[in-house]
């Protein structure tokens, strides 16, 4: 069986993207899992300038690569590009990492559809939050079966565009192990890392692209009641991430604070277990997400974690965290001074989140994706699904 794996993520404006990363990653774990399989071969495709990376990601037995210039030509690529690549590929399925690559054509495909936010939680509106909801309705549509980030997210798929539940799997996602651990941090690097962006203990941390479904803003709120309530609480609120879009409240908010808001924009994965592992508390008040892996960090690097009660979140962290509402900064901000005030409740939570993270892994994701991928079901439901079109 040869499945034909869709490159259009590894352009490089997706390089800091969680579904660039994702889709690293399960090819890396796929070059370990199939080289060992004499009758499965796994075709990714490049183009020199476009993906370069994935001829090194590739460098197994069981992986290989063709050459395409097709990938220049997005738009082509998403709507048809693909499906030509595939036929020169000699593929039996199309597997796509994302959703933005509409599955038409005479091969059948397996896509990943990571949530469905353009519906439930739109930043967008207009031509472009309809664009994005036309692609989810196509990939959900004419997929032959879907994988999910979370149960969460298959019941959001399931309701927003009538998808038979049983043509869409699960499949949690995972996180680098060797960054983001419990293990004791490198106190001179950290040194530095603090003095390069200002920042001094204690402090609470946020990482993750700065934009409307982070509720960055209510955040700052939050911690601005706690600022003007208790004197004592003389904390920095950290912010690391990219400046996603949206995002001129959160940094309107972040000046009014006074300097108690610290921003510092996109930083390395080293870099970044850094900040968690010396942050006093962490928090996820995201109003909406399909899996969350900064949420998963956090908890791997035994920092104590909070998080809203929103979508995923309690499902994925295995309601072993303190939840609040993310629409109330009243809560939101009870929650934190719970915690800080609670040495014995810190610990509970940084030991069952090093617990529940440890259920997660690259590895584990791939493989499970690779059994959704083989599994014989999809030929008959293709077949179907032809016969009404």
């Amino acid at each position: 069986m040869i499945i034909a794996f869709d490159s259009w993520v590894f352009r490089s404006r997706h390089h800091n993207s969680g579904i660039y990363n994702y889709a690293k990653n399960i090819l890396l774990e796929f070059g370990a899992l199939v080289s060992a399989t004499d009758d499965l071969t796994i075709r990714s495709f490049f183009t020199k300038g476009y993906s370069d990376e994935v001829l090194d990601l590739a460098a197994s037995p069981g992986i290989e690569t063709l050459n395409t210039r097709l990938l220049r030509f997005h738009r082509l690529w998403q709507l048809g590009g693909v499906t030509a690549a595939a036929a020169r590929a000699r593929a039996d399925l199309i597997f796509s990492p994302t959703s933005h690559t509409c599955p038409f054509g005479p091969f059948p495909v397996i896509t990943t559809i990571h949530d469905v936010t353009p519906v439930v939680s739109p930043s967008f509106r207009g031509a472009q939050n309809l664009l994005e909801r036309l692609r989810l309705w196509s990939a959900a549509k004419f997929s032959v079966k879907c994988l999910t980030d979370s149960e969460c997210s298959k019941k959001d798929l399931v309701e927003a565009y009538g998808v038979p539940p049983h043509k869409v799997a699960v499949v949690y996602l995972g996180y680098d192990r060797e960054t983001f651990n419990s293990a004791q941090a490198d106190v001179v690097r950290q040194k530095a890392l603090f003095d390069r962006h200002k920042i001094r203990s204690p402090y609470i941390f946020h990482h993750g692209a700065v934009q409307p479904r982070k509720n960055l803003e209510r955040l700052i709120r939050a911690c601005q009641l706690l600022w003007e309530r208790r004197r004592d609480f003389d904390f920095q609120l950290v912010l690391a991430g990219p400046l996603g879009w949206q995002y001129e409240a959160v940094l309107e908010a972040a000046t009014k604070a006074g300097g108690k808001v610290i921003l510092t924009g996109a930083v390395g994965d080293e870099d970044l277990a850094l900040l968690i592992k010396g942050a006093g508390l962490c928090v996820i008040p995201s109003l909406y997400e399909g899996f969350c892996i900064p949420l998963v960090e956090a908890m791997a690097c035994g920092t104590p974690t909070i998080a809203s009660n929103s979508s995923c979140l309690p499902e994925v962290s295995g309601g072993v965290l303190r939840y609040f509402d993310p629409f109330s900064i009243e809560d939101m901000a009870s929650t934190v001074r719970m915690v800080l005030e609670d040495r014995s409740l810190q610990e509970n939570l940084a030991t069952n989140g090093v617990k529940r993270a440890s259920v997660f892994s690259w590895e584990r994701c791939a493989r499970e994706t690779l059994s959704a991928l083989l599994s014989t079901g999809w030929q008959f439901e293709w077949q179907s699904e032809r016969s009404r079109i």
